[in-house]
């Protein structure tokens, strides 16, 4: 499935909406491929002469598969996944520009308008990261 789905589906945007595919869904389970491109803004100093995908940029592509996951239970422009916490976050191994990642999120537990989920990115069928999360649909205010 396309960008396209993805920009349907959750209200991030350039130059923070870092999704480029959904490989794979189901009701309480998404996959989703990034690759990262050498111009990401978050590269120019995350290190000079040594370029790493930061760790938290990591968490945000479980966060943003996981709003995926969850916005067919929100219509669009009603509610908006917000993330609440993150649990258990475990980094494996560096991510460098021009290498992909897939992003396997779960929907383990549901509790009202609280949604608790987990991730496993990999690069190549190794593990990169993993973690637990929470997000929560919150009314969408108007700046």
């Amino acid at each position: 499935m396309s960008r396209h789905t993805i920009e349907n589906s959750i209200p991030h945007r350039e130059s923070m909406l870092l999704l480029d595919e959904i490989v794979s869904r189901s009701a309480d389970r998404i996959v989703c491929r990034k690759t990262f491109r050498p111009d990401e803004f978050f590269l120019r100093g995350h290190y000079p002469g040594y370029p790493l995908v930061p760790g938290v940029i990591l968490c945000e592509c479980a966060m943003q598969a996981g709003a995926v996951l969850l916005s067919e239970l929100a219509p669009r422009g009603d509610r908006v996944p917000v993330a609440t916490r993150m649990n258990d976050v475990r980094w494996k191994r560096m991510v460098r520009p021009g290498e992909t990642i897939d992003i396997d999120v779960r929907l383990d537990e549901r509790l009202a308008d609280a949604f608790f989920l987990s991730a496993r990115i990999t690069r190549d069928g190794d593990q990169v990261a993993r973690l637990a999360f929470a997000c929560a649909l919150a009314a969408r205010e108007d700046p």
